[in-house]
Order: structure tokens, then sequence, then C-alpha cells
């Protein structure tokens, strides 16, 4: 294995960082991950396709689910039926605040957004933060359909105040809050709102899910009418940008690491590998990446870790190939080997009596 110059590790990290700024939602990273592979020759398919005649030796190919996973894979050039796959797994997603469903509250004067828990998250670090929305939005076309259209609002519109010291005399010595109540963003005042356009800041009869200026935000950033939007997923992201610090430059600062680091190292890794015109061709396996949603969930939703995403995909592409037999996909599962690659803890040097000592 060759060994990466100082300069080529801090491309690397520059990379990672561009990554996860370019990322704030499972969405945008999986949007991300399509470009990039699409850039190194990459052909997409698409799961309600055949793939039988498509899926040839030395071939690149990858395809999405629901936006937010994506499996990329390339076929060794020696590669047969009931031959192994080399897989690195990760997920997209991360823990965050989500909008829910009825986002809409008002409370003292102000427009409130009822947010849900994403994850397992440290969730006191989402105070004071200048936040924003980023996800996915279902708009109608002109054809009587729907699209999906990818949304990120860079202004910090959204923030979650801590209550004043002089309020409680406690707060440095147990920082504690109700997660339903406390953990509420402020999106903005509502005699600011009922001066401009939002007809909901002073509670009308109908009460809409979401807050009127919200909802025209968005569909000012997706130059549609707000008539247009039918439904969305966002997520709430910290809109300070991930950078590369420490006084030497050694540490990446950044949100989302659990688990766009190792998305970045899997898909970057699977390009790499190929770089050459014989990368393949002396390869007798597969090599494959498969980036999951809904990890921070239990992942149990069809496009998850415990959903048949994988193994549809490995039955696939045996079947797609010449010479297969009944029992390809078996042989094949004995000879693969997968890697699960999720982020885990270094020591913290203020907190080393919550590791293992000399591990």
């Amino acid at each position: 294995m060759s060994s990466l110059s100082k300069a080529q590790l801090h491309r690397q990290a520059e990379h990672l960082v561009d990554f996860v700024n370019k990322s704030p939602s499972p969405f945008h990273a999986i949007d991300v991950c399509r470009k990039w592979l699409s850039g190194a020759n990459f052909t997409e398919l698409k799961e309600k396709q055949s793939w039988c005649g498509v899926i040839k030796p030395n071939g690149r190919y990858f395809f999405t689910r629901n936006g937010s996973s994506i499996v990329a894979f390339a076929v060794g050039g020696k590669f047969r039926p009931g031959n192994g796959t080399s897989i690195v797994a990760a997920h997209s997603d991360s823990p965050c605040l989500k909008l829910k469903p009825v986002s809409r509250k008002t409370g003292s004067g102000f427009l409130q957004v009822g947010v849900q828990l994403y994850g397992g998250g440290l969730w006191h670090t989402w105070f004071d933060r200048d936040l924003s929305v980023a996800g996915r939005v279902m708009v109608r076309d002109g054809a009587g359909g729907y699209s999906g259209r990818l949304v990120a609002i860079e202004e910090p519109i959204m923030r979650i105040p801590s209550l004043a010291i002089h309020m409680d005399r406690t707060a440095n010595e147990a920082f504690k809050f109700n997660k339903e109540t406390h953990l509420t963003p402020i999106l903005a005042t509502v005699s600011k709102a009922l001066n401009g356009t939002d007809s909901t800041a002073g509670g009308d009869t109908e009460k809409p899910a979401h807050h009127a200026v919200l909802l025209e935000r968005i569909a000012k950033q997706l130059d549609v009418s707000v008539n247009d939007i039918s439904d969305f997923e966002l997520c709430l992201y910290d809109t300070q940008k991930a950078a590369i610090g420490g006084l030497l430059n050694e540490l990446i600062h950044a949100s989302r690491l659990d688990n766009l680091n190792s998305s970045y190292c899997a898909i970057e890794g699977l390009i790499n590998s190929l770089d050459g015109k014989q990368a393949l061709e002396d390869d007798s396996h597969v090599r494959l990446v498969s980036l999951f949603d809904n990890e921070e969930v239990g992942s149990t939703s069809a496009y998850g870790a415990n959903s048949a995403l994988l193994e549809s995909a490995l039955r696939r592409i045996q079947a797609s190939c010449d010479g297969v037999n009944l029992t390809s996909f078996e042989e094949s599962i004995a000879n693969s080997y997968m890697i699960s690659s999720d982020v885990t803890h270094a020591v913290h040097p203020n907190y080393s009596e919550k590791h293992e000592e000399n591990h």
C-alpha cells in the first residue's frame, strides 16, 4: 500500500471538509456521491429496470434508493458468477433535529418551529447555534405529477436560545431542559411576520401545518409557488462551515462526521481504486460500496441497512452476468467480505477516565 505525502493528506482533508459542507442532509450527501461517481464514468442503474446484459466485467455502476441511499460497484475483469464481493458499508444520515409534520408553533410573541429528535444526538449542543434547514421538497409539476427537489437555505433563519443566567442560577451546575418545549427554534417575531406576509402568525382558525413565512422562503429558494409545495423532509443544520483547524492544521472541525466521514472515505476509496486503465483487469471480485439511510433510528426502513437493499443488489449482480447458476448467490456470499465502517471515538483528553486504559 502506497503512503500519501503530507500535501496529499491535506488535500484529502480539504476534500472531506468540502463534502461535509455540501451535505447538510442525507439527500445532499447522496447527490454529491452521484455526481462524483458519474464524473468517474460510473453508469447509473434503475432498480425498476432489468440489469441483464448491462452489467459486464470491467464495468462501473451505481443506483440510488429514496435519494438518501446509494450502492456503487465495479466488476472485476475476471469476475464470474459465484465469485465474491468486497464490500464497505456506511450510512449517510446523522443525528439532527427534523421539522415535525406540523411544525407551526407560536409563543410569547414569537414564531416557533416544532422539531423532533432524530437519532442519538448530543442535544444541548444545538442551543445558541445559527441554524437553517436542508432536505428534500416534493413539488408539483405542470404535468400533474411530483418531483423531489433539494433545498438548502444558507442563511441562519432559526436559533434555539438558552435561558439567561439571571433566570436560572443553577444552569452551570447541571444544564437540564425539556426536549419538547425548550428545544424549540425561534423563526421570527409575530409582529414582524404580521407586517409582512404571514397571515397565519396571528392564529387563523385553519391552522396550517407550517408558518407561511417559512414556506415562502423555501419556495423562493426553489423558484416555485408555495402552492406547488406538497410536502418535505427537512433537517436543521448548523450554518457554521466545517474547517481544518488547530494551530498546526491537523484537526477537522465539523458536524455530521458520524457518518459522512466513512461515507466520503468509502466512495473516494472506490473511485481511487479504479485509477488506471488496467485497475479491474485482473480482479475476480466485485468492489462495492453501500451507503444506507436511517442508521440513526434503527435501519429498518426500505433504504436502511436492515432492508433487502444490499441483498437485492448482490443477487441482481450475480444474476446479470453470463454463467450464472442456481447457487451463484449462495456461493458468492461465502466468498465475500464486508467492512461495516462507522466513526468511533478518539480519547478525549479532558475525559480520559471515560476510556479504557492502554487501549
